[in-house]
């Protein structure tokens, strides 16, 4: 049985493209260009970041993120960002006695935009919170710590194989793939994704798994 779920955060509980579609704006580049690079990319195996590299290759991402806080069109988040299962399924999880974590590769920003959603869940991490990234091992370290709960009754759930899957499981934990959003779907049906104890396409899906 397992003890406890620890969820990704980007397209696995919230959708990306208004986020994308405010860099896109900032950078004053059409919204499907920015997309289209993002895709080229992360088809690549790149990092996601250098979508913004291939449009202003001097930039530096963090004080730009910083100047787009300070102009009121930095990280937003609302209800309209969550994917419609993400409520029900986190609810779900905690009501069968499951310790609910979300932990993933986003800044401390979002980490106080996500706790005041409110969302059904026991903790909330994110990297830049805790100065270390996926994939680095110590990141699934601080996971485990956080998920207080043995790394075989533990799972993670994210989309990425080379941020989820592969280190996560070399940490112990299980592993669930998401087949949603662009990682998802790009990545479904490989050996990578195959790798994974559980491939599922809803956190429906997560929930009958978890719980039976």
């Amino acid at each position: 049985m397992l003890r406890a779920v620890v969820f990704d955060v980007g397209e696995t509980l919230i959708r990306d493209d208004r986020g994308w579609a405010a860099w896109a704006d900032w950078l004053n580049v059409p919204r499907h260009t920015l997309s289209a690079l993002v895709g080229a990319v992360v088809a690549q195996g790149r990092d996601n970041a250098d979508a913004l590299r291939l449009i202003r290759p001097d930039i530096d991402i963090a004080a730009e993120r910083a100047a787009m806080e300070a102009a009121g069109a930095g990280e937003r988040l609302d209800e309209a960002n969550l994917y419609p299962d993400v409520r029900p399924a986190l609810a779900a999880l905690r009501a069968a006695g499951l310790r609910t974590v979300i932990a993933g590769n986003q800044t401390a920003h979002v980490g106080q935009l996500l706790r005041e959603l409110d969302l059904p869940v026991d903790e909330i991490a994110t990297s830049g919170e805790w100065g270390v990234a996926k994939p680095d091992p110590r990141f699934f370290t601080r996971v485990l710590d956080l998920a207080n709960s043995p790394p075989d009754k533990t799972v993670y759930v994210g989309d990425h194989p080379a941020n989820d899957i592969r280190p996560a499981q070399a940490a112990g934990l299980r592993v669930a793939h998401l087949r949603r959003g662009p990682w998802g779907h790009l990545w479904s049906g490989t050996a990578e994704a195959a790798a994974a104890d559980w491939q599922i396409d809803s956190l429906h899906d997560l929930v009958r798994l978890a719980t039976r």
